[in-house]
This record gives C-alpha cells, structure tokens and sequence, in this order.
C-alpha cells in the first residue's frame, strides 16, 4: 500500500484539490440527508447514521476497486492513486492557513477554516486559531489518512474520511448533537488516536527547538478535553516558543480551554510563516518514511 499512498501524496502536493465534486461533499450530502429525515435526539439514531454511511462508503470504494480491475494495471493504479489523493490535504490546507497571512482581513479568513465564533477576534487571536488548525488538520487532512491509505488501502482512507466528515458535521456538544453526534464524535476519538501522536512526533523531529517543542509536548498535549488534538498543538506550540489554546467562542458560547505551550514570544503573521515553513521538512520525512516501507 506504500506505493499507492506516495502517488497519492506527490498528486495532492503537485495538483491539489481535483476539479470534480470532492467525496466529502458527497458525504456531507449523505450526513445531511439523513439528519433532515431521520434526526431524533437519540444516540441510537446517531448511531445509525454512523453505520449506514460508513457501509456505503465501504461498498462504494471496494466497487471502485473491483471496477478498476478492468483496466491495464498501470491505469488501475494511478486512478486509485487519484481518487486516494482526494482524501489527503496538505495543498489546501496549506494555501488556506497561508491566505490568513496575506488577508486584509484575518478575522474573516480563518473563520472558513475554524468552528470557533470569529467576529469578536483581534488580529492576534486570529493567528493563534489559524496556528491551531494548521497543526490539528496537519492529523486529520494529512498523516491520519495517509496512516489509514497505508495501512488498510483504498478503503481505509475512505472510511477515515467519513468518519471524520461526520465528526465535522455533528461531532458537537451542543443540545441538538450532543447524543445524535455522539458515536460520531468518539468514534472519531477513536480513528485518530494513533496519527495524533504520530503528527506530534513527526512536529518535533523536523521542527527547530526539539528540545522545547519535547518539552511541552510531554507537558501540556493531554491538557485539552479532546484526547488527540492537543498533541500536534502543544509540538507546534513548543518549537514557536508560543501558546496557543485558551478561552475561546463557540456558537455564542464562552469556553475555558487551557494554554498549551509558554509565550515566550508574540504571535504575529512571521509567527505562521515560520509554522507553515514545517510542510517543506514534512514532505521529505512523509516520502521517505513511505519509501523505506516498500
């Protein structure tokens, strides 16, 4: 699965995101199709939804690969490199936290990219979010998938992203989702235990200051009340010499979440640069890691 997993990876970082309607977005239509008809405030509902899509997306990818079959093996292979490759987002997510740097407007860019309420940020809080999700999505849009393509092939990666489509969409501790999205949300716990530490390790190996990035990572990656987002966090946190994390707006809603790291120095746009600066480093480190396993 080494091989079909860098072909993936060197298509997403030369092509980026395909000029078709992205899987997810079929997913996100199934998710919402299925709430518009069925909600209950149930976690047996919930549930239900779970599996349904996790079936279909099961079934659709093994149906693709059967099909695939029928072609010359050397189309097979670069059209399931193709389809992987939309489930990896490094490009993207990338271009996305590098936008936030060259905004007029920061506060309005980073609220496509958080769920977190934006409209009463400052400048700065704007590039601690921004920070935030260049390191969480840099394990959920990048190792996680790539774990699972390398791992379990075609239909691993599937199956993560739908998983982690249903946490984005009803994954919330809120009155409507707080039972409905609840298998969603641990499930989603669950799937990425494993490529959180991995993408917290992968941060302080190829990062600057390993001794400190260390340091806050032991410290402070169990700090936040998710069990996984906190890892790639506190590494990214401790090679900038920076703390992120801390109270935050979420859907009108005041939340206390700890610092993670120590503000040894200010946040500021050179602050992302220089976190963005990781991808080159992790590039290298991804392709050679998937070499040395063929």
């Amino acid at each position: 699965m080494a091989e079909l997993a860098i072909a993936a990876y060197l298509i997403d970082k030369l092509f980026g995101e395909l000029p078709c309607k992205h899987p997810v977005m079929f997913m996100g239509d199934f998710i919402s199709a299925f709430e518009r008809r069925f909600y209950q405030d149930s976690i047996l509902v919930g549930a239900l939804l779970v599996i349904s899509l996790i079936s279909v997306t099961g079934l659709s990818s093994f149906a693709l690969i059967q099909l695939s079959s029928f072609f010359p093996e050397h189309l097979q292979f670069f059209g399931l490199a193709i389809f992987a490759s939309s489930g990896l987002a490094m490009n993207m997510l990338h271009s996305s936290v590098a936008n936030v740097v060259i905004s007029e407007s920061p506060q309005k860019t980073v609220s496509q990219l958080v769920s977190r309420d934006t409209e009463n940020m400052n400048e700065t809080d704007a590039y601690k979010a921004a920070l935030e999700t260049w390191a969480e999505n840099l394990s959920d849009g990048v190792i996680a998938p790539l774990f699972y393509l390398t791992c379990f092939g075609l239909s691993g990666i599937a199956i993560y992203k739908a998983i982690n489509t249903m946490d984005s969409m009803i994954g919330y501790r809120t009155a409507r989702y707080e039972k409905f999205g609840k298998v969603a949300a641990r499930l989603d716990d669950v799937a990425n235990y494993i490529p959180a530490r991995l993408t917290a390790l992968l941060i302080v190996l190829v990062m600057p200051n390993k001794k400190h990035s260390w340091k806050i990572l032991w410290r402070d990656g169990h700090k936040l009340e998710s069990p996984n987002a906190g890892y790639p966090i506190a590494a990214l946190a401790g090679s900038l010499f920076c703390a992120l994390g801390g109270a935050a707006y979420y859907h009108g809603q005041l939340k206390h979440k700890p610092h993670l790291g120590d503000a040894l120095q200010p946040i500021t746009h050179a602050t992302i640069k220089q976190a963005l600066a990781l991808r080159q480093c992790l590039d290298i480190a991804l392709l050679l890691l998937l070499i040395g396993m063929l």
